[in-house]
């Protein structure tokens, strides 16, 4: 078997065939990625003319014509089949050195462990630690299981079950969680697959403001729109909100309460309940005030999703404080569940968090505690193996770029 270049025809019908597929190995990720300044190279695993595996990297070409490659979630093959691990390991190393590579990073999209909520492996639950112990054997080089955000793609993630209907879902879900969805209905949330670039990236930039990250460029988001969602890999989901009309209906509802109360028509009671929903009421009329004039709604979030061959994922979320104020947030993820399971989705992936849930680091225990509560399955990926072709160079290798890059800036 050997390894070559393949081209878009080939890649993609073994794509959509295989059964080991993830989004960031599809055709449409790698010429989204070019938005961000990455090379894709798009490889196929061949025994003479019938390919076995394919493989999006991307390619980083550095002085003395080095590169080095990373594949994302990838390769692309029956990662059951030991015999075709071995050979996809051989070959790449044979491409590596016809290449003058440095190095191939891999992270399979293989879930090591299935875990219980202090992140320990279910006894039931699923366990791959073969497939690490293989790949040792085969000699590739492993740095350590890493617990936060330490490598290129989480290594942990929520997947919600959605094979079965959303009512089932709703089972799974934190109570309070549940109940905050069926409170942003009080707000008519207008829900579209509507995409505007210019509306995502500003959304995108209130958030890296607020949470101090920082996004990717806006070209990227461009090209994927035009690649994965118009490519029909992806999805968005829109909602937008029209704070005029709900300014109008909070005052009249308020105006309607106070007569009654005035009037004693509320039994004493349900007076508790009344002072609450007065309460909530006039903070409306607060909030919605600060947007008034916008008659024709404002698109306060859009989250973006790719699916892939019956998989789903939530990737990016761009959104304003009103969104969060009318839930609308916890919204577009119960949108995302409804559509995954109305898809026949195997999963909705729900793309990160932490394998330590007790952390201070940044906001990670925030985010963990978010995702958990939508009840998934806390899953933990294999992590990232090297195949390392020149080891003297692979170990100055970060070095050599902090140089490269000071170069560069001059």
């Amino acid at each position: 078997m050997k390894i070559v270049e393949i081209n878009e025809k080939e890649y993609k019908d073994f794509f959509d065939k295989s059964s080991y597929t993830h989004f960031m190995q599809c055709y449409e990720w790698g010429e989204a990625c070019k938005g961000k300044g990455l090379k894709p190279l798009y490889l196929g695993l061949k025994d003479n003319d019938n390919l076995k595996g394919i493989c999006l990297c991307f390619v980083k070409e550095m002085p003395f014509k080095l590169k080095y490659y990373y594949a994302p979630r990838g390769p692309v093959l029956d990662f059951n089949d030991k015999s075709l691990i071995k050979e996809f390991s051989i070959t790449i190393k044979s491409y590596l050195k016809e290449n003058n590579g440095i190095y191939f990073k891999m992270d399979p999209g293989v879930v090591l462990h299935t875990l219980d909520e202090k992140a320990q492996p279910l006894k039931e639950g699923i366990n791959n630690e073969w497939f690490h112990d293989y790949l040792l054997e085969l000699g590739y080089s492993f740095k350590g299981y890493t617990k936060l955000f330490e490598a290129n793609q989480p290594r942990f993630t929520f997947r919600i079950d959605t094979k079965k209907p959303i009512e089932e879902i709703e089972k799974s879900m934190n109570k309070t969680y549940l109940k905050t969805i069926k409170r942003s209905y009080n707000y008519d949330l207008e829900i579209t697959n509507d995409y505007n670039n210019d509306t995502f990236y500003n959304l995108m930039k209130d958030i890296a403001n607020r949470d101090n990250f920082n996004g990717y460029p806006k070209k990227f988001y461009e090209d994927y729109d035009k690649f994965m969602t118009q490519g029909g890999k992806s999805i968005n989901i829109t909602i937008k909100i029209y704070p005029d009309k709900l300014l109008k209906k909070a005052e009249d509802e308020l105006k309607d309460l106070e007569t009654k109360v005035a009037n004693k028509e509320i039994p004493e009671k349900k007076m508790a309940d009344t002072n609450n929903i007065i309460a909530r009421l006039k903070k409306d009329i607060e909030v919605f005030s600060e947007y008034k004039g916008n008659e024709n709604g404002i698109v306060s979030l859009i989250l973006i999703c790719p699916i892939i061959n019956n998989q789903m994922w939530t990737l990016y979320i761009g959104n304003n404080s009103l969104a969060t104020y009318t839930f609308a947030v916890n919204r577009s993820y119960y949108e995302a569940m409804k559509i995954a399971s109305e898809k026949n989705c195997k999963f909705l992936d729900l793309f990160g968090t932490c394998g330590d849930p007790g952390t201070k680091e940044k906001n990670y225990n925030g985010i963990h505690e978010y995702k958990r509560k939508m009840g998934g399955t806390y899953t933990e990926f294999v992590g990232e193996y090297d195949i390392v072709n020149k080891p003297f160079i692979n170990k100055v290798l970060p070095i050599m770029l902090k140089i490269y890059r000071k170069l560069r800036r001059k």
